[in-house]
């Protein structure tokens, strides 16, 4: 009995190995996110007023309705620069990994363009047409007070689009 040359398992190894790299550099830590792990927030703690980036303002009432000023689009929609203000729905998604506060923008009142966003391409869609919905993450900032946020781009960048509540006003 003549022994196996070493080769074929060397060169699978070969092959399979660039492979493996490259399927792997394409998951990056961020690109399936598992969730905040947060629970039990209550319509009460999330109705009222939230601030974010370049103007962007969000009213969620405690009837599950929602008024939206220039909030930017979500994942690869942030590259094309355009936000969206309107009226809409709200409500609350509990997963295993974390409860989300999903938005439905159901009515479209106006477009803009974030402020620095590169011009979008002339053959660009452009914003959608309504309904258009996002998915906040739930989470608490160092205060225990509770943030929303959603991811935008790049999935395995990461990049979060972060909505706080308002600093108090003193008179």
């Amino acid at each position: 009995m003549r022994p196996r040359p070493a080769a074929p398992p060397l060169l699978l190894a070969a092959l399979l190995l660039p492979l493996l790299a490259l399927l792997s550099a394409c998951a990056g830590p961020y690109q399936y996110d598992e969730g905040t792990g947060t629970h039990g927030v209550t319509t009460a703690e999330a109705s009222g007023d939230w601030i974010g980036a370049d103007g962007t303002r969000l009213s969620l009432r405690p009837d599950g309705t929602a008024l939206v000023e220039h909030l930017d689009g979500k994942d690869f929609d942030f590259d094309q620069g355009w936000r969206l203000s309107g009226t809409g729905t709200w409500e609350f998604d509990d997963r295993e990994s974390g409860q989300q506060l999903v938005l439905d923008l159901t009515a479209r009142t106006s477009t803009d363009t974030r402020p620095g966003a590169t011009a979008a391409p002339a053959t660009d869609p452009g914003p959608p047409r309504s309904p258009y919905r996002w998915r906040f993450e739930l989470d608490h900032d160092k205060q225990e007070k509770l943030v929303l946020f959603f991811f935008y781009g790049d999935p395995d960048a990461g990049n979060t689009n972060v909505l706080q509540r308002p600093a108090p006003t003193t008179p």
